[in-house]
């Protein structure tokens, strides 16, 4: 093999090693590009879960459509934080926006491209092994004819050669020699032929190669030189746009995080201290201070049942009562109060001596020991001596009610200055109402005067029903303002004027049998078991007893107690004290309640009649199953 035919082969070899690292090289690079797509659709993606999930936190926490959330709302603290909520949304839509940016402008032409690019890179290697598989085909053209010339050279230098020998034989007939050289001269015209032939093909060779290595290869890999720059170029400018879609929505996360400061900046703690106070204050006056209750002489006390009754005529004068309103101070719990209303609250007395006289002789039966309850537990009691149980009972249905969440109409239940802010705030909402339905009562009035004027238009009659149906909704609302506005006159009129702190009185009431008003000694307030206040039906210098029917009225859903056995009383008792019961020497009575280890045991006379006596002046006879329970 000669050495132009290896050069040739040679360079065919290196052409197609080139177009190979370039296809794999623009693989690579159409690989890159589909990569940073990819990239950009996961970013994409994460921004759309974070906005979402901003945007699901921000919802948690946005106020309930609830009273308690709107009372909240009052607070300059809980609207900074609404507002911040807000921000935050608006931040969350930022970072939808960038998904939706990365989406259209580098996903969406990011994917086109390299459809096109794919198919660009195709055509160009498809016209380079087009090129290059035409230049092949040439050289083998060149090669076979210079294969062919080669051959009838050496048959045509074989056909001279055996002329030559014929013709230097003497031995050879004439026809022989002229065989022999028409041979040679046929072989020569082939070989001159073929050289010709040959000629023509290596000129058409050296000027197509010369074509595919100056001309047609140059300008392939030029379009592929291109066709990498610009995808270069357009994944540099995807990046580029990835920075800017940042960049465009700082301004606006600026301002958002701009909102979130000023809100935080706007909270006013002094704002938010007075709104609690606002919200909290009651409208009570403090308690008064507490008089000293002189114990020294047991006969003498301040106040008992007997001075309430005013059946003992006792000389010591009554105490002035302040003009200000006595009230329950709001801080007894419901299990102190249910103990308070039972029990005498004092040891009981010890049983007489066989050789003294018995207690009945005593003036004002057994003597009271020392009162070992403070001065407002003794005062609680005292009040309750009538009926101790009605009040409470109201006060544990009324705790049950405001627990259930039906509070009373006129907000009974709240302290006075509480209590008036709601009737206002009601008696406001009551006025929008009215104003709203005299709104529609003069459209529609309009429109009747209109239609009388221009019947063609309508039927002025057919406008009477919904102005009567108005007119009855206004009268309605008008009645329920005016309700509510003697309730608010009735806060507004009991509201304690600022003066000197009233005193503690011991003695609450004093009250006869008939009588149906108790003077300057008006309870507003009674304790409800849920820390509420209930205010009563008063005036400022009178309150109504309730009559005999009501009593029984209110105790018709008592629940009696069960009969636990039976006594007999070893000595008289006259029950004195509050919570107690008279009873006579060999009496016999039921038993309803075992003593507690207070000395004290309640029994019952009949369905009526029920109390407590001293545990030593009876003897007590238990049913088997009473002591078995």
């Amino acid at each position: 093999m000669d050495l132009g035919k290896v050069d040739g082969l040679v360079k065919i070899q290196q052409l197609r090693d080139q177009f190979d690292n370039l296809e794999k090289h623009t693989q690579w690079g159409i690989e890159f590009a589909e990569k940073y797509t990819k990239f950009v659709k996961e970013r994409s993606e994460i921004e759309i879960n974070y906005a979402k999930q901003i945007r699901n936190l921000s919802k948690k926490y946005q106020p309930k459509k609830n009273s308690r959330e709107d009372e909240e709302n009052k607070y300059t603290s809980c609207r900074a934080f609404l507002a911040a909520l807000n921000e935050l949304n608006d931040y969350a839509g930022q970072h939808e926006l960038i998904a939706e940016n990365l989406t259209s402008q580098i996903i969406s032409e990011l994917t086109r491209y390299i459809q096109e690019l794919k198919t660009e890179r195709k055509s160009h290697f498809h016209d380079g092994r087009k090129a290059q598989q035409h230049i092949e085909n040439s050289w083998k053209q060149l090669e076979s004819s210079k294969r062919r010339f080669e051959r009838d050279c050496k048959e045509a230098d074989r056909a001279q050669q055996y002329f030559d020998k014929m013709d230097a034989d003497i031995n050879v007939t004439k026809a022989d020699v002229e065989k022999a050289r028409q041979q040679a001269q046929m072989r020569h015209q082939m070989a001159a032929d073929s050289k010709g032939e040959y000629s023509a093909y290596l000129q058409k060779f050296n000027q197509e190669q010369n074509e595919h290595y100056y001309t047609l290869i140059p300008h392939i890999f030029q379009r592929i030189q291109e066709m990498e720059e610009k995808r270069i170029e357009r994944v540099g400018e995807s990046m580029k746009t990835f920075a800017e879609v940042d960049r465009q929505v700082l301004p606006i996360v600026g301002k958002c995080l701009d909102g979130m400061t000023k809100a935080a900046e706007s909270i006013e703690p002094k704002t938010d201290s007075k709104q609690v106070v606002e919200s909290y204050k009651s409208g009570f006056e403090p308690p008064g201070d507490v008089e000293f209750e002189d114990y020294s002489q047991p006969m003498k006390r301040t106040v008992s049942e007997s001075s309430l009754s005013n059946s003992r005529g006792e000389s010591k004068p009554e105490k002035p009562v302040s003009k200000s309103k006595g009230k329950l101070w709001p801080f007894i719990k419901k299990n102190k109060l249910m103990s308070l209303l039972t029990s005498p609250h004092q040891p009981p007395p010890p049983p007489p001596a066989s050789t003294s006289p018995s207690p009945s002789a005593v003036p004002n039966g057994p003597q009271s020991p020392k009162q070992h309850k403070e001065p407002l537990s003794h005062r609680l009691n005292e009040f309750m001596a009538s009926k101790p149980k009605m009040h409470c009972f109201r006060s544990l249905k009324r705790g049950l009610s405001l627990k259930l969440g039906s509070g009373p109409e006129d907000f009974s239940h709240l302290p006075p200055e509480q209590r008036r802010k709601k009737l206002q705030a009601k008696i406001d909402d009551i006025n929008k109402d009215i104003q709203k339905e005299m709104d529609q009562k003069d459209a529609l009035t309009k429109m009747k005067d209109v239609y009388v004027k221009n019947p063609q238009m309508g039927d002025p009659s057919s406008v009477d029903p919904r102005l009567a149906e108005i007119g009855q909704a206004i009268e309605k609302l008008q009645i329920e303002a005016q309700k509510f506005e003697g309730w608010l006159a009735e806060v507004e009129g009991r509201l304690p004027a600022k003066s000197d702190p009233p005193r503690r009185q011991s003695g609450l009431y004093e009250t006869q049998n008939n009588t149906t008003t108790v003077n300057n000694c008006a309870q507003d307030r009674e304790s409800s078991p849920d820390g509420s206040y209930t205010e009563e039906q008063s005036s400022e210098t009178q309150i109504k007893v309730p009559s005999t029917q009501e009593f029984d009225d209110e105790f018709d859903d008592e629940e009696t107690l069960p009969t636990i056995g039976t006594c007999k009383a070893l000595y008289p008792f006259e029950g004195h004290n509050e919570g107690t019961i008279a009873v006579a020497e060999g009496e016999l009575l039921y038993v309803i309640e075992e003593d507690k280890g207070d000395g004290w045991t309640r029994v019952r006379r009949n369905e009526e009649e029920e109390g407590y006596v001293p545990t030593s002046y009876v003897e007590v006879f238990l049913d088997t199953n009473a002591k078995d329970s």
